[in-house]
């Protein structure tokens, strides 16, 4: 009944009415010296007409909210933005169907005044009936807008009745009946030259809050999108410096293993001299190697082995705890993953929604792939040759299969050599009592500088070389997910700078309105 309703307030019959939808396209009815149609497109049309009332306003009859047809909807959604007044009409058979509610939803977005016509009232019989229809679109109008409209109960055809009656007085009666008059002066107060500039003002700002607003929504939504994201980035990341925290804790005590090895091979040398270099064994003191076969037997037994063997502890340690980051890594990607697959089905996908999971899936796809293929052994002989290169170079060896028992021992026996060496020349030299215990004591503080600077170059190289290796892990693991991890941050400080101008919009917005409803007083 729209448009009978605008023929109504015309006072003539200017558009086509039916009892179906007749209005396919938007149609902006406005004053012209003579009665005219002009088709601008398949979507809208000028009609021109000679009557007072279009003198100082424009009316624009749009389609109707029917669901069935889609694209009456969206002329209608693309006009109402432009609009200073929306009367909404809805029918006494069927008042506020649901369609009609959604359509409201869509409008209240855009801030508009509405004004609700209650079409056919004159089908409801009684004040009661009557009253009952008006509260039903009353209550529904306000849950949907916030607010309560005006609402006017009116008769299209019977305005239509009363122009074409000829006696005067029915002709008021029927007019007065229809309620047209009434919501013809309300159009008139509402849309006079003060009002109207007010509106004119208000509207463009009702628009721009719609926008801001929708704007908004979607900033949160990515923002609350990226969440799992941000918690999965921190998660990761929590992972990585727990890494390295205990990377750093763990290795001291580890190393600490190694030199309580050569701090016991020092006193059994310090031992060893104490029990040699006396004069009652001055006999094999003039045997040097006697002395160095017993030094090396008793001495160094199996020094090297044990280092070696240690390290390999330290290695097989370092290896498993790569692999275990990179399977907790793994875990926490795929649990995002899981995640989004569940949240995609029966969903459309947003461009962010498509980089987030490609970025977590490649990133996913790495951490699998390198745990899927993590060769324990290949990485501990790897790294094994790395630390045995490290300690060669310190024993001035070439670097190749020489094996880190060999390295080590050749750092020992090169710094015992010229010790055992050195008792063997200083019982030449003999010429008193004192002279064995002197020798001793030399012996035994050459030993153990010797055995400092060996322990120092050792300890150093592992050191090193461990770090180096933990480093390279962490670092590995890092670039692994920084892909994800940069683009989740520069996501999130583009949603917040978004959303901070869209705060700042907004109230720039609200003083713009207050100055505009002042107007109203000033």
């Amino acid at each position: 009944g729209k448009s009978s309703l605008v023929n109504a307030l015309l006072g003539e019959k200017v558009l086509a009415e039916g009892v179906t939808p007749t209005t396919s396209r938007v149609t902006l009815v406005k004053w012209g010296p003579e009665t005219n149609e002009r088709i601008e497109d398949g979507s809208f049309a000028t009609f021109t007409h000679p009557l007072p009332l279009l003198q100082q306003i424009n009316i624009v009859d749009t389609p109707g909210t029917n669901a069935v047809i889609r694209e009456h909807e969206r002329l209608t959604d693309e006009f109402v933005p432009r609009s200073d007044l929306v009367l909404f009409v809805t029918s006494a058979d069927r008042p506020m169907t649901e369609s009609e509610r959604q359509f409201l939803v869509r409008i209240r977005a855009w801030g508009k005044k509405v004004v609700v016509a209650l079409n056919k009232a004159d089908i409801l019989e009684d004040e009661k009936s009557r009253a009952e229809v008006r509260d039903f679109v009353l209550q529904h109008a306000q849950e949907v807008l916030g607010v309560t409209p005006e609402l006017f109960p009116v008769s299209a055809r019977l305005a239509q009745r009363a122009k074409s009656e000829p006696d005067k007085a029915e002709s008021e009666r029927l007019l007065a009946a229809s309620g047209v008059e009434a919501l013809e002066r309300y159009v008139h107060g509402t849309l006079d030259d003060d009002t109207r500039l007010q509106l004119k003002f208000a509207n463009p700002l009702g628009v721009v809050t719609h926008i801001v607003e929708t704007a908004q929504s979607v900033a949160q939504a990515e923002s609350d999108a990226l969440l799992e994201d941000k918690d999965t980035v921190s998660a990761v990341e929590a992972v990585l410096t727990a890494y390295e925290r205990e990377l750093k804790q763990e290795l001291p005590p580890r190393l600490a293993e190694v030199d309580n090895i050569l701090n016991r091979l020092k006193e059994r040398g310090l031992d060893f001299f104490d029990n040699t270099m006396r004069l009652t064994k001055i006999m094999d003191l003039s045997r040097g190697d006697k002395v160095r076969a017993r030094f090396e037997r008793e001495v160094l037994s199996d020094v090297p082995q044990q280092i070696d063997e240690r390290v390999r502890r330290l290695i097989d340690w370092l290896v498993e705890k790569d692999l275990h980051q990179w399977q907790q890594i793994m875990t926490y990607l795929q649990r995002r993953q899981a995640r989004y697959t569940e949240h995609i089905v029966g969903e459309g996908v947003a461009p962010l929604d498509t980089r987030r999971r490609a970025l977590i899936d490649s990133v996913g796809k790495t951490a699998t792939t390198i745990v899927e293929t993590y060769d324990r052994t290949a990485e501990a002989s790897e790294l094994a040759g790395h630390v045995e290169a490290a300690v060669a170079q310190v024993a001035l060896l070439e670097v190749g299969a020489v094996g880190l028992g060999a390295a080590v021992m050749v750092l020992i026996a090169s710094s015992a050599a010229d010790i055992t060496g050195l008792l063997a020349a200083g019982t030449m030299a003999i010429v008193g009592l004192f002279v064995i215990p002197y020798k001793r004591k030399q012996a035994k503080d050459r030993f153990s500088e010797k055995m400092e600077v060996l322990r120092t170059k050792l300890l150093s190289a592992l050191t090193t070389q461990f770090t180096n290796e933990a480093e390279t892990a962490i670092s590995r693991m890092q670039n692994g997910v920084a892909p994800n991890t940069r683009f989740v941050r520069a996501e999130r400080e583009r949603i917040e700078q978004n959303l901070a101008t869209l705060v700042d919009a907004q109230k720039r917005i609200a003083a713009l309105k207050a100055r505009v409803a002042a107007m109203r007083h000033s």
